[in-house]
């Protein structure tokens, strides 16, 4: 076998070969104290902002769950609201201040995330802190007639805001969970069986300020979407369970328009939950298009 030797010149030659050249002496100040700041200097800016800062941010996070604190990442998106005097704000805080909160063993709840939005505000020396975060809730499932069990896993999300002037936090937690539905016309129709799909189901729900303690709203969520589709998903099913679970279908035909009014019902019994957003998207099995249904309600104008 034949070798051949290349001659390389050093490093330093070889980045100077393509392209890399020595740094400039430079004239400007290198001390933060004597750079311009130019986010801060105060100057009529035409408007004020409802919202700047950074997102889709991933990083890991503990949630509680009742099995305990469940290792998680998360994607935030970290905003406050921004006055007409300044021309932007200093978006290395908001890092910053994720990375202060992690360090420190942070634990993701309602409560933690209000005073994260109110610690965002008063460090950007904004009237409001607004932080948007996402991540996948796993939890267990047993199968409907064996009991084997699995994980499943949801979306889940938290949006809150915190305004300094009033005092006063807003929280809105979402869900997003997949389901069985069944099909209630092809059911009626056909002579031998129902066309079934899988449905995503979408919950946003606002919640009382008095109500975040004590009030476990993932699995109240992950119970008003299942509970009125045709049947959960599993993550094992052997034979018996399939059985059983393609049973529980047939016995449960829903429409997505049947699902969205079902979950409502139950959102608008749970006293903890002010207002609401429900969709339901079936990935039709014998169609190419989804199918879509949704209704947004707010108890506090009826």
């Amino acid at each position: 076998m034949s070798t051949s030797h290349v001659a390389l010149p050093t490093k330093a030659e070889r980045h100077k070969l393509f392209g890399s050249v020595p740094p400039i002496k430079g004239t400007k100040p290198t001390e933060k104290e004597q750079m311009v700041d130019l986010q801060n200097t105060p100057k009529n800016f035409l408007f004020a902002l409802d919202s700047v800062g950074i997102s889709n941010v991933k990083h890991p996070v503990n949630i509680e769950t009742p099995d305990g604190i469940q290792a998680t990442v998360a994607t935030f998106e970290l905003t406050t609201s921004l006055v007409q005097d300044r021309k932007g704000i200093n978006m290395s805080r908001l890092t910053e201040q994720l990375d202060a909160y992690h360090t420190q063993g942070w634990t993701l709840s309602n409560r933690s995330l209000i005073e994260f939005a109110q610690e965002l505000a008063e460090r950007m020396e904004q009237t409001e802190g607004q932080l948007t975060v996402r991540y996948p809730w796993f939890f267990s499932r047993k199968a409907p007639a064996t009991g084997l069990s699995g994980l499943m896993n949801a979306d889940v999300m938290h949006n809150v805001t915190y305004n300094l002037e009033t005092g006063m936090a807003s929280v809105t937690v979402g869900l997003v969970i997949n389901v069985t539905t069944l099909c209630p016309c092809s059911k009626e129709i056909s002579e031998y069986s129902a066309h079934n799909q899988r449905g995503y189901i979408t919950i946003e729900a606002g919640l009382d300020e008095a109500s975040l303690d004590g009030f476990d709203w993932r699995l109240a969520l992950l119970e008003a979407a299942e509970s009125n589709a045709s049947a959960p998903l599993h993550p094992v099913l052997k034979r018996p369970d399939e059985k059983r679970a393609t049973e529980i279908a047939y016995e449960n035909p829903r429409f997505v328009e049947d699902m969205v009014r079902l979950i409502a019902a139950d959102l608008y019994e749970m006293k903890q939950v002010v207002n609401f957003f429900v969709e339901c998207r079936n990935e039709e099995s014998i169609h190419q298009h989804d199918a879509i249904a949704s209704i947004t309600f707010d108890k506090r104008d009826n």
